[in-house]
């Protein structure tokens, strides 16, 4: 087999196993995005809230990159407001929407990436 050969096919491979691995990854998060646990958030002083809805268009335009730097990072809490018992946190943190992000004294509501870096860090 030709040296041309070789590569080509080590590449054909290579693109399917990144293919693969990415839609798996995708199906993941997905999966993350739609449980509904209940969130104690004591437990967590110093840690970026993230307030949002799994129905919502606007939360799930930015879960993916929320999630994945939460993956890396560990400081953000993802609080599904879909969940009944979690919803105590709108008057507790006087939320008007979804998707809202409160570290400390910042709060940021919306999709803009900037913001949205700003609040949860690099």
């Amino acid at each position: 087999m030709t040296l041309i050969k070789r590569v080509g096919k080590a590449l054909a491979v290579i693109v399917v196993v990144l293919a693969v691995g990415g839609f798996t990854g995708h199906q993941y998060v997905n999966h993350v995005e739609k449980q509904r646990p209940v969130v104690t958030l004591a437990k967590y002083p110093k840690k970026v809230l993230f307030f949002y809805r799994d129905d919502c268009p606007d939360c799930q335009a930015i879960f993916h990159r929320i999630y994945w730097h939460n993956v890396i990072s560990h400081n953000i809490i993802l609080i599904n407001m879909n969940q009944p018992k979690n919803r105590h946190y709108i008057q507790q943190y006087q939320l008007t929407s979804v998707p809202t992000l409160i570290h400390g004294k910042q709060r940021y509501a919306g999709t803009k990436q900037s913001q949205i870096k700003r609040i949860v860090g690099d």
